[in-house]
């Protein structure tokens, strides 16, 4: 989701009241129970996703082990080796996305992608960009599924778009073209026709009633998807996810859902502590991403957030989305497996 001061800070949080913004804002806002520990972690050749060999990670395993530091080599190919979503950044999508086709057919595998360009993102806050229009956006997404082609390919699409309609972040007048843009996305990837979408739906703690995602999603054109997604970039247990996307699914006639696993594996920073969201010191690596994931609903298990980039410049973290290999270190260090 891209990726202060004292005086900017308390900004930041003036501004946040004045807009009815709440810190369960992008990348989400966790507060919810511990991990039960219930899940065992997948099999890393259990996936069918592929793994960028040009990863942040990939590359700091490289710099460790030219350091001499093998531990911490070893340890952070818990992120290095498994598949992680692809967020294709800029006016154009097409060379990212060509790369990871190309290097995903290769291996027979199905790359994972975030489509997040989405005008007025964010609220202005921490990930704030996007494309400058409408059609701006249209264009940059026909662009994006015309490289995708006929490979298989996921593509997440638009965190936090929908949900910052539903907290009110996101001001009113620019709802109906939202709406529409997610819409004419949907059925723009659907033209592709091995590509699977799931328009994001948040996650437990940052909309907590999941009947006031039903009608927004449908107006977003969810119907015309292979289901929604959940958890995207913050630190919910699978068991609370999975309640809440069951009765989303209920509400919806019965649709999929995918899981973003990649930092949950110790549940969300307890306390209800500030900005427990950003950058929460003590997390791990949840479930490698999986498409066994033993739920009839759930599609797949995803790390739709790259382990190890930032949330945002919140408790000595660098800009959102700037790869941060200390906190990647920790993350992986914490893992179960």
């Amino acid at each position: 989701m891209s990726r202060r001061t004292v005086t900017a800070a308390l900004t930041l949080v003036a501004a946040l009241l004045l807009t009815g913004c709440g810190e369960d804002g992008p990348p989400k806002g966790p507060v919810g129970p511990p991990s039960t520990g219930s899940e065992a972690p997948a099999p890393s050749g259990g996936s069918p996703f592929w793994v960028d060999p040009e990863s942040d990670a990939a590359k700091q395993v490289k710099e460790y082990e030219a350091q001499g530091r093998t531990e911490d080599a070893e340890i952070l190919k818990r992120i290095a080796e498994r598949p992680v979503a692809d967020w294709p950044a800029g006016d154009d999508p097409v060379p990212e996305v060509t790369r990871a086709v190309r290097g995903a057919t290769a291996e027979g595998r199905t790359p994972v992608f975030v489509a997040y360009n989405i005008p007025h993102r964010d609220c202005g806050m921490y990930s704030a960009g996007g494309s400058h229009d409408a059609q701006a956006y249209r264009n940059w997404v026909d662009s994006f599924a015309s490289a995708i082609g006929d490979s298989p390919a996921i593509v997440v699409l638009e965190p936090d778009a929908v949900p910052h309609i539903v907290d009110g972040c996101t001001p009113s007048q620019y709802h109906d073209e939202r709406y529409g843009l997610l819409a004419e996305a949907i059925v723009r990837l659907k033209r592709q026709p091995r590509t699977r979408v799931y328009l994001d739906a948040g996650n437990p703690a940052w909309i907590d009633d999941p009947g006031k995602l039903v009608e927004p999603l449908r107006r977003a054109g969810v119907a015309r998807a292979d289901g929604f997604s959940l958890n995207v970039s913050n630190f919910q247990t699978n068991d609370t996810v999975k309640g809440f996307g069951a009765t989303l699914s209920g509400l919806l006639g019965g649709a999929h859902f995918t899981v973003d696993t990649s930092r949950n594996g110790a549940g969300p920073l307890p306390g209800n502590r500030a900005e427990a969201w950003c950058n929460p010191p003590g997390r791990s690596l949840g479930v490698p991403p999986t498409d066994r994931t033993g739920d009839e609903l759930v599609d797949a298990y995803l790390w739709v957030k790259r382990p190890g980039d930032s949330d945002g410049q919140c408790r000595g973290g660098p800009a959102a989305g700037t790869w941060w290999p200390e906190y990647a270190l920790g993350l992986a260090r914490r893992a179960k497996a």
